[in-house]
């Protein structure tokens, strides 16, 4: 079977599934099977695969039909444009949460001020010191920590398997970033300036599609509102003495009135929102 055949055979299949990136799919997946640039595969289609390759695709391709991600299939994916490891214990890192990371550097180099925020701001004179709270994979901790390489973070997580990606990553870009069992804040090493949280937001009744179901429900599913865990972190923060003076979460638009009064009530206050993320600061 040629490349050319067998790009055709594996994008009606896809079609069929209801997969909308068939085409590019199937091209991703040859590519990694074959070990063969895509250009060179296009630039080639009457290249004869092997009995092996032809078998691995199979594999791969029904896995793709049953909209398995295509990420978890391939065991890596990219963020902020950088390649990550991930697999089925942790969720595959979304767009949205690059501007995250955007608001971060920005708040970092510039150091947001409102009239409420404590007059010293961010310290100047020492690291500062983030935490990723429910890290999955680490990519917005690790992401954190090669853009500002000043900071100190730690990746924080409850789950051992989560946490076990995480560390993946860590070693993969070779860095000393601390991963830790931790039930949001509670076993945080460090007293953070800044809070990186992209906890879980779904509502327990939201309708996900085929894909998200082959994804961890925990990291998922927030409660009959999509906010429980918002609500845990908030409380936690009352008991904290040395308190973080940012924390930016990320949620579904139609929540962000909800968290910024459950974030109110913290002694937190909206300072500014992107798409799925807000921005809260200290105001007490």
């Amino acid at each position: 079977m040629t490349v050319s055949q067998w790009l055709t055979i594996a994008t009606k299949q896809l079609e069929a599934a209801g997969i909308g990136t068939a085409r590019l799919d199937s091209l991703v997946l040859l590519e990694d099977c074959s070990g063969i640039d895509r250009a060179k595969l296009l630039a080639e289609p009457e290249h004869e695969l092997s009995t092996k390759q032809r078998a691995q695709l199979k594999k791969v391709l029904n896995q793709r039909a049953k909209h398995v991600p295509i990420a978890y299939i391939r065991g890596r994916t990219e963020f902020y444009g950088r390649e990550f490891v991930i697999n089925p214990a942790v969720l595959e890192p979304r767009s949205e949460s690059e501007t995250m990371i955007e608001l971060l550097k920005e708040l970092a180099t510039s150091d947001l001020r409102t009239e409420n925020q404590h007059s010293s701001g961010l310290r100047r004179d020492a690291r500062v010191c983030i935490a990723d709270v429910g890290t999955g994979s680490g990519a917005l901790g690790i992401t954190a920590q090669l853009e500002l390489p000043d900071s100190q973070v730690e990746l924080l997580d409850i789950d051992p398997e989560a946490l076990k990606v995480a560390k993946v990553n860590v070693d993969k870009f070779t860095l000393l970033i601390p991963v830790t069992k931790s039930d949001l804040l509670y076993g945080a090493t460090q007293n953070n300036d800044i809070l990186l949280c992209n906890l879980p937001y779904v509502p327990d009744d939201y309708q996900i599609n085929l894909a998200a179901l082959h994804e961890p429900r925990v990291a998922i599913f927030g409660g009959p509102d999509g906010l429980d865990l918002y609500r845990k972190l908030f409380d936690q923060i009352k008991m904290v003495v040395n308190k973080p003076l940012y924390i930016l979460s990320e949620s579904l638009p139609p929540q962000h009135e909800t968290l910024t009064g459950i974030a109110n009530e913290s002694g937190y206050k909206l300072v500014t929102k992107e798409d799925f993320i807000q921005i809260f600061v200290c105001s007490r």
